[in-house]
């Protein structure tokens, strides 16, 4: 295991012959800072100093820029002081939770699709002592202290340059679950003790020292939150935008060798007719469409990884372009140093190729909830909180098990219907929930975005010609479009509640 995780390393570029200034940097940082996102800045400043670390709406940083910004700004937070961020993505979410590793504060990342009254809620849940808002979201803010973005310049020019204590105290990070089905909660996310998440995460996506990544997905979400460690391990320069714009991004993609995305992005994305040249998609943090994955491949090339996980579980899968033009809706395979088991309400293996409860296991399975819950677990692996299979040893994700329906005795799998009517001619999204029936107990139903012309009974016939009859759904709904959230994951409660 050491072994491939050197040899996967050294691949990536991470492991390399270093200079003196390099190797000097590298060193210092981790006597002072440890393997942390402090860390990671100084071996950048000290490797490739004048190499851009940050381009976003305000700018370019570079690496010796965010290293010496960063130390000025920690001055402004306390040791054990507990931060919130409520940031679009930039330069200021970055170099907050740098800042905050530097002096041993805690981190809680906000959603900012949140209401006044919800981020009333997580303020207290979370115990946050101060804010760090983008001056926009002035009107929904807690009564809690509060800095602004627009003053990060000021805060940095008056901070002073005195050394900041070597190794301070580990500063937890909260990241705030989705919240799709319920109020959402506090995940308290482990810092890596090693590379070798890094090297799980390379061993199946093959992005490169110094890539150049636009990071379209939310950094507050746990996807664009890899995608930004993972850079810094890279000693990439990372491409922000504070809204995603199609056309935008688009452009950005144009100087760049990745991008990471949500699939609605994705989806956006492939409505315009700009088809940069990139060397690697990497897609998560919400279902994977298969014709949309199967559309990127035959309009980008053999570029689209897919990563399948969760907040808590951090990754559990990841699909290459080869395994998707081979089977367009799995999962892939878990990458280095994962564990995956599929296993029936008794925690027993299901026969090959059964669908059952997908659990997990690797180096970055989460702390638990702030509430002092957590995901169930068995023999060391956790609870992704969905169903799956395997067919020729690639994951294929069934859904929610908490979606999953009872209707007439039978059980039924949302997600199966989903993709199915994802392949209709004029269907841009589509969701499939249960919803209570007097006579069968539950009954699907459909909610299709784009198809103009098709009926209601068009879609129940194509569900009848190609699923068992237990899956058609009784009710079908054509809307605008689906409610998402601020990371683009489908509300289907609020869907639920509206019909």
């Amino acid at each position: 295991m050491v072994t491939r995780v050197l040899l996967t390393l050294v691949k990536a570029g991470v492991i390399r012959p270093l200079g003196p200034r390099g190797l000097a940097g590298t060193v210092r940082g981790y006597l002072h800072w440890d393997i942390t996102l402090a860390w990671g800045y100084q071996t950048g400043a000290g490797r490739h100093p004048d190499r851009a670390a940050i381009i976003d709406d305000d700018g370019v940083l570079t690496y010796a820029e965010v290293d010496e910004r960063t130390s000025r700004l920690a001055h402004a937070f306390r040791p054990r002081e507990r931060v919130g961020l409520l940031c679009r993505n930039g330069r200021a979410f970055i170099e907050t939770m740098t800042a905050c590793t530097k002096v041993g504060a805690d981190a809680v990342l906000l959603n900012t699709g949140l209401s006044r009254g919800q981020l009333a809620q997580v303020a207290q849940d979370q115990k946050i002592d101060r804010l760090v808002a983008d001056r926009e979201f002035a009107d929904v803010l807690p009564d809690v202290p509060a800095f602004f973005t627009d003053e990060f310049e000021s805060l940095i020019a008056d901070g002073p340059t005195t050394p900041l204590p070597r190794r301070p105290p580990r500063g937890r990070l909260i990241i705030l679950t989705s919240g799709t089905t319920g109020a959402p909660k506090g995940a308290r996310r482990p810092e890596p003790a090693s590379l070798a998440p890094a090297a799980a995460l390379l061993s199946r996506i093959p992005l490169r020292h110094g890539d150049v990544i636009s990071i379209t997905s939310p950094l507050f979400h746990a996807w664009g939150l890899a995608a930004f460690q993972l850079g810094l391990v890279l000693g990439a320069t990372l491409v922000l935008r504070r809204r995603f714009d199609p056309a935008q991004a688009l452009q950005d993609a144009g100087k760049c060798t990745a991008m990471f995305v949500v699939p609605v992005m994705l989806q956006r994305m492939l409505e315009t007719s700009h088809r940069p040249k990139l060397r690697i998609i990497a897609s998560s943090g919400s279902a994977l469409p298969p014709k949309v994955a199967a559309r990127t491949l035959e309009e980008f090339g053999p570029v689209l990884y897919n990563l399948y996980g969760s907040t808590e579980v951090s990754w559990a899968s990841i699909a290459t372009p080869e395994e998707m033009l081979r089977e367009p809706g799995t999962a892939g395979k878990p990458p280095l140093g994962t564990r995956l088991a599929i296993v029936d309400d008794q925690g027993k293996p299901v026969a090959p190729g059964g669908t059952g409860r997908i659990f997990v296991g690797n180096e970055m399975l989460f702390d638990g909830y702030t509430n002092g819950t957590s995901k169930e677990s068995l023999d060391g692996l956790m609870s992704t909180g969905d169903l799956g299979y395997l067919k020729d040893g690639l994951l294929f994700v069934a859904g929610r098990d908490d979606e999953m329906i009872v209707s007439g005795g039978e059980n039924v799998y949302p997600h199966d219907v989903e993709d199915l009517l994802s392949t209709l001619d004029g269907v841009t999204e589509v969701a499939v929930l249960g919803v209570p029936d007097d006579e069968w107990g539950q009954r699907l139903a459909a909610f299709v975005v784009g198809a103009k012309t098709l009926t209601a009974e068009q879609v129940r016939e194509h569900v009848k010609a190609n699923l068992a009859r237990y899956s058609v759904p009784r009710d079908v709904f054509f809307v605008d479009e689906l409610p998402r959230n601020a990371a683009g994951k489908v509300l289907k409660r609020q869907l639920r509640d509206d019909h």
